[in-house]
């Protein structure tokens, strides 16, 4: 991705040809570094244009893995992150990268697999107890392996279990190093199990016998943070507009546009911004 500087010459070149737009409408946008599952989902296509409605700022988003888009981050490629692994943004904030961190919204994973069900997974809500039994019945199991949020969780999970799933990578454990759709797409063609956000799950429109297996455990929880990276760090960063877009992202409108998104009549996130 080309640093704001770039784009700074380039478009006062341009103006000066009197080919672009004025430099001060091209400065009017930030950049929020986020996750695939804001952006596949349809999230973002349903609230940004509120937001951008009510303050002129658009906002441009690069959707890639959490673990890249807080990589990014730190680059100084960006002014806002929103991403869903709390630990690694609570890191970004402690190296000063990032100036506070507040929770915006969760979701949950779940684990999907195809109605043979070959390690008998079924129905469980205890998501250990479901990956131990893939693991002790070698039924494939699809992982996106790109460091991503749920990539994160789910080594969680491998780990809570007592099981090195890394170490089976190429045999039954497929590594995808891809997003979660493309994960999804790849892992229904090998019958294999995947965790996925429940988001991009129920966006997903190639399901075919594919089903909910294993749900509803509480360590499934998929909490999301919005951050302004640091510009005392990175000066490029547009503290004002970003910090605006986060106020409002914690806001009521914005909380309530949250809540009203649907697929097929079904919540995909669900808001809980701390009021107080």
């Amino acid at each position: 991705m080309f640093r704001r500087s770039f784009f700074g010459v380039a478009a006062a070149a341009l103006t000066a040809l009197g080919l672009g737009e004025p430099a001060t409408a091209q400065s009017d946008f930030i950049i929020v570094q986020s996750t695939t599952s804001t952006q596949n989902s349809g999230l973002f296509d349903y609230i940004l244009p509120k937001f951008t409605d009510n303050t002129g700022i658009e906002v441009r988003v690069v959707a890639v893995g959490t673990g890249q888009a807080i990589r990014n981050a730190r680059n100084g490629d960006g002014d806002v992150l929103l991403v869903h692994a709390k630990p690694a943004e609570e890191k970004f904030v402690a190296d000063g990268q990032g100036v506070s961190r507040a929770d915006v919204m969760y979701n949950d994973f779940v684990i999907v697999g195809p109605a043979s069900d070959p390690a008998k997974v079924a129905g469980m809500s205890d998501a250990v107890a479901a990956l131990s039994k893939i693991a002790e019945t070698q039924a494939t199991f699809a992982s996106r392996g790109d460091d991503s949020g749920t990539h994160k969780a789910e080594l969680r999970l491998w780990d809570e279990a007592g099981v090195d799933a890394t170490a089976a990578s190429g045999d039954w454990y497929r590594e995808t190093g891809s997003g979660m759709g493309a994960t999804l797409n790849t892992g229904t063609g090998m019958n294999a199990y995947i965790l996925t956000d429940r988001a991009t799950w129920i966006s997903f429109g190639n399901k075919g016998d594919y089903d909910i297996l294993v749900e509803g455990d509480p360590t499934l929880f998929n909490q999301y943070g919005i951050i302004l990276v640091n510009p005392e760090k990175h000066p490029n960063v547009k503290a004002e507009q970003g910090q605006k877009f986060i106020d409002w992202m914690l806001s009521e409108e914005a909380q309530n546009a949250i809540a009203s998104f649907e697929v097929d009549g079904q919540k995909l996130f669900f808001p809980n911004a701390d009021k107080g």
